[in-house]
Parts: structure tokens; C-alpha cells; sequence
């Protein structure tokens, strides 16, 4: 069944139901978009996130940054020894933390994949209003707020706990 369809039958499914298929279905499409773009330039969608945080924020954690992308720090550790490899990133041991900075090769990348890489993925969003795109995205910062992780499952917030 397609969203479409779904959404003809809402009688029958739950609207929030329906904007989770919605967001689903748009978030694909918005993905496959933007992969196949940083493909042509040899990256993946995870090495942007990397190059766009450190090259905003120099020097910071390896912790800090594993937080600001929602994995783990193993999976952010496997991610860098790869870019690290590669030439993008590199590591500088300051007591027990490793801080992040990006090498000649991340910064070409910083300045000229990653704006092109944040105007397709606006461009995405034309469809809507400047107001319309802060309105989505304050209910989905406010949808997100309201979600914690517990065995793996993201459950509501109790109101005592916003």
C-alpha cells in the first residue's frame, strides 16, 4: 500500500500513523537524492555529517561528536579510523580524549562538498514556506524532545519529565 493510499483511508489509520509513513516516504527521497550527489564526489552521507560538525567546531571530542550524530562512540570510532585513513580527519590525543580536526583534504571538502551538499538538500525543501520549513522544524524538534530510548525503543516523555 502506498502513503497515498493510506491517506485516502485515514478513517481506518491514525494520522500520526500517517505523517510517520509520510516522513518515511520523504526522508527516502530526500536521502537517495543527496547520496547519489556526494557519490560523485566520493563520500558517503556519514562522512558529511563528520566533515560538516568538526569543520564547524574544531577540536572537538570524539564524544562530542558521537552525542551530536545519536550513535554510539564505537560506531563514530570505526567511521574516523576510515576518514582518518582516507586522509580527512585527523585525531590529536589530549589526555584521555581525542580531538578532532580536519586535514587539508577535510577542509577542501568543508568548504566546497559540504555547502553544496546542504543547497540540494534546501532545495528539497522549496516546496514549503521559509515559515513553513521553521514550523516543521520546530514539530519535529518538539516530536524528537518528546522521545527517549529505552531496550532500543524510543517511548514518550511523561509530561514530568519535560
Amino acid at each position: 500500500m502506498t502513503v497515498d493510499v493510506a491517506e485516502e483511508r485515514v478513517g481506518v489509520r491514525r494520522p500520526s500513523v500517517l505523517a510517520w509513513l509520510r516522513l518515511v516516504h520523504v526522508f527516502h527521497k530526500v536521502e537517495r537524492r543527496a547520496e547519489e550527489h556526494l557519490r560523485a564526489g566520493g563520500i558517503s552521507m556519514a562522512q558529511v555529517d563528520v566533515i560538516a560538525r568538526v569543520g564547524a567546531d574544531p577540536g572537538l571530542t570524539q564524544q562530542e561528536l558521537a552525542n551530536s550524530l545519536l550513535v554510539t562512540k564505537g560506531n563514530v570510532c570505526q567511521l574516523l579510523d576510515r576518514m582518518e585513513a582516507a586522509g580527512m580527519i585527523e585525531r590529536r590525543q589530549d589526555g584521555r580524549a581525542n580531538h578532532l580536526y580536519l586535514t587539508a583534504d577535510g577542509s577542501r571538502i568543508f568548504t566546497e562538498i559540504v555547502p553544496c551538499h546542504e543547497d540540494l538538500i534546501a532545495a528539497q525543501f522549496e516546496a514549503l514556506t521559509p515559515e513553513e520549513q521553521r514550523l516543521l522544524l520546530d514539530l519535529l524538534r518538539k516530536l524528537d524532545q518528546s522521545l527517549t530510548w529505552s531496550c532500543g525503543r524510543a517511548e514518550p516523555r511523561s509530561d514530568a519529565s519535560r
